[in-house]
């Protein structure tokens, strides 16, 4: 119990409109909640957490994001127990890694139980009966049965924070299946309008990024700021290694500007153009051609020679006559 009284929960918050009724649900039950959002680096291109701190207390919570993307990439995303869903999407092996990090997170925040939004047969592989116990197991939750899903709780067995009378059963929900007919209804009554488009996911969900990851590694270590570079711009394999990316618009090269890593170095145009990334250790040959290509993709002409700063050299050269050309060097370029 909190000082207040009350008893603490943490919902595993996603900010979209299923954790948010959730939480609704146990506030409305005199339950203080913090919405914890475990932040593993693949929900998307744009920075949303002050979106999420909104609707999280729109809802009743205290918002927290815990930032486990170094974690995650070590242990679970290439190597998970359970395998991957249609692409890289090691979904049963996440939601295990999240509880458990939530579970030991408990006492220190003064939480006797977690509970979450997912709705049972809303998404083919992690929301199943037999993968939400699969997910307990991995949680360490087998036995003691503190992950409550109030969105389905109804449809499933009671667990610990039922049994023992914190929250009321009855008051729960018992929905299934991928129709959001309810919760848009819910919604409207609570007087919601700012909430996640029904259909939002994990990047590692999209076969774009996926295919992206999957060529990555057979060149390079992956590691955290290699999750925002995948995720901007139209990306390049050079004849000796070297990985470029070229932003495509204004949203790319703001993307690609944020990086800031060590492994590579900026290519900056004397016309106005693209902002581009380029492996550190390229080879001058590499560096040449990155230099080509990001100006072919400027405001330049086939006639004339630029000087291009590629990291803290010069070098000169003029832009493929055709986009075509360039093409060869393609890797998931759109």
């Amino acid at each position: 119990m909190t000082q207040t009284g009350k008893r603490r929960a943490l919902a595993m918050f996603s900010g979209g409109l299923d954790s948010m009724i959730a939480i609704k649900l146990m506030v409305d039950q005199g339950i203080e909640v913090i919405a914890l959002h475990i932040k593993i680096g693949f929900g998307g291109t744009k920075d949303v957490s002050e979106v999420m701190k909104q609707r999280a207390e729109m809802a009743g919570a205290e918002f927290k994001i815990v930032d486990v993307r170094e974690e995650y990439i070590q242990n679970i995303l290439f190597d998970p127990v359970h395998g991957y869903g249609k692409n890289f999407n090691p979904c049963i092996d996440c939601h295990g890694y999240m509880f458990k990090i939530a579970k030991a997170m408990m006492p220190e925040l003064g939480a006797s139980f977690i509970f979450t939004g997912e709705v049972i047969g809303q998404r083919p592989m992690s929301q199943r009966h037999d993968a939400m116990k699969q997910v307990a197991k991995l949680a360490d939750d087998k036995e003691e049965k503190l992950i409550v899903r109030p969105m389905s709780a109804k449809l499933m067995e009671e667990t610990t924070p039922e049994l023992e009378g914190w929250i009321d059963r009855e008051k729960l929900l018992d929905i299934s299946g991928r129709s959001r007919e309810r919760q848009l209804a819910m919604a409207e009554a609570y007087g919601w309008e700012d909430y996640e488009s029904p259909g939002g996911g994990c990047l590692l969900t999209e076969s774009h990024y996926s295919d992206r990851i999957k060529e990555f590694i057979s060149f390079d270590t992956f590691e955290v700021e290699d999750i925002e570079l995948l995720k901007f711009g139209r990306h390049f394999r050079l004849p000796d290694g070297a990985k470029l990316a070229v932003g495509r618009d204004k949203e790319d090269n703001e993307g690609l500007q944020a990086i800031q890593s060590d492994k590579y170095i900026t290519i900056k145009l004397p016309i106005g153009g693209p902002f581009s990334l380029l492996s550190a250790d390229a080879s001058s040959e590499d560096r040449a051609l990155a230099a080509k290509l990001a100006i072919t993709y400027a405001r330049s002409s086939a006639e004339e020679s630029y000087d291009v700063e590629v990291g803290d050299e010069r070098v000169t050269v003029s832009p493929f006559a055709e986009k075509k050309e360039a093409q060869q060097y393609f890797f998931n370029a759109k």
